[in-house]
Order: C-alpha cells, then structure tokens, then sequence
C-alpha cells in the first residue's frame, strides 16, 4: 500500500504555515520603525558633525537658511556630497535645517535647529546649536530651541 499525504492534509499544513508566516511579518512592523527612527537619529547626528566642522572652519558660523530648508541643500555647503544622509523612506520624510543669519547662501548665522519626522513616536527628533538634543512635538519654525 502507498503512503502518501491527502489533499486535505497539505491544504491544513500550508494554511498554518501561512498563517505563522502572516503573523511574523506583522511582529517584524515596529521593529522595522525603530531600525528606520534609529537611523534618522544616525542620519542627523552626521548632519550635526558635519555643520560642527564647517563652523570650526569658518569662524564659528554656520550656513545662513532663515526659512526650513531641507537639509541636503547643505551638503555641497558643508562638503559632504558624495556622503550625504538620506532618510531611509525619503522622499517620505525629510530631515530639515533652519538658522539665523540674512539667508542663503551666505554663511553668517550664529544658531541653528535641525530635525527630522520620527515613526516609532509622534513627534520630531531635534537637534540644536546649543548642545540640546531631544524629542520635540511640534516641528521648529525657527532657529529658537525647541526642547
């Protein structure tokens, strides 16, 4: 006599493993929006060392954008083109700049915020000139620290 699996056994074995396969896919959701947060914070960290050396370069000032600008409009400005932070689901979300200063292209502010959007959590990770670094709920509207 052949042995042999049913139809109905393969069609049970296939619908389980479907259903484990659906169900880890769902689990692996937020850890993926964390991977994507913790590169942002990555992201805008680079973007912070970057504007730290131009500043140190350049008399301690910093690339004047009175208005938020993307922040990758700097990268030729702080020389880092070819290695310019991207954000992981651009052109989703944007990292943004915003200083003080009498605009573009002139390189004369004195402060300056930069942030992006997070997934994970509601709000926007925020890094400043003077050194705060943290969780803001509203996007910045200007060179003032938010947080």
């Amino acid at each position: 006599m052949r042995k042999a699996f049913t139809l109905i056994e393969l069609l049970v074995v296939i619908s389980v493993i479907g259903i484990l396969a659906s169900i880890a896919l769902v689990s692996f959701g937020p850890a993926q929006k964390q991977a994507r947060d913790t590169q942002r914070k990555s992201d805008i960290r680079q973007y912070l060392n970057s504007l730290e050396n131009f500043a140190n370069k350049g008399s301690g000032l910093f690339p004047s954008r009175t208005t938020a600008a993307d922040a990758s409009s700097l990268c030729a400005t702080l020389g880092i083109s070819g290695t310019c932070p991207t954000d992981p689901k651009a052109p989703t979300t944007i990292y943004k700049y915003i200083s003080d200063g009498t605009g573009s292209p002139n390189n004369n502010a004195t402060k300056y915020v930069l942030w992006g959007s997070l997934e994970n959590v509601s709000g926007y990770w925020v890094v400043c000139s003077t050194g705060k670094i943290g969780l803001s709920s509203s996007a910045p509207s200007s060179s003032n620290c938010p947080i």
